[in-house]
């Protein structure tokens, strides 16, 4: 299947489930994968701020990457900060380590 076809078969199925976070990340994914990261690193915002009291923990790690990749290395920092009080507010220690071995790297 093409990115094209890909990322309006997401978009498609957004419209009918706009509260569907793993369709949210994909669709964000797909800005990620056409090099857009300015795009994607809004669309992992969007997602995050949708449930504030439980955001989409990967959604934080992808941004924080996304912004490396525009230089924005300060920007990453605080996301991958935020990413990482998400994932242990939820007991996601996987992600936790991840996300704070990418920040102790770059700190």
């Amino acid at each position: 299947m093409s990115a094209e076809k890909r990322r309006r078969m997401l978009e498609d199925l957004l419209a009918e489930t706009p509260d569907d976070a793993e369709l949210h990340y994909s669709l964000a994914m797909e800005d990620v994968s056409a090099s857009d990261h300015d795009a994607a690193v809004q669309r992992f915002r969007d997602l995050i701020a949708r449930h504030p009291e439980k955001p989409h923990v990967p959604a934080f790690l992808m941004a924080a990457q996304s912004l490396m990749k525009t230089a924005k290395t300060d920007e990453a920092m605080e996301m991958l900060r935020a990413g990482v009080e998400a994932a242990r507010k939820q007991g996601n220690q996987h992600a936790m380590g991840e996300m704070q071995g990418l920040l102790d790297g770059l700190e």
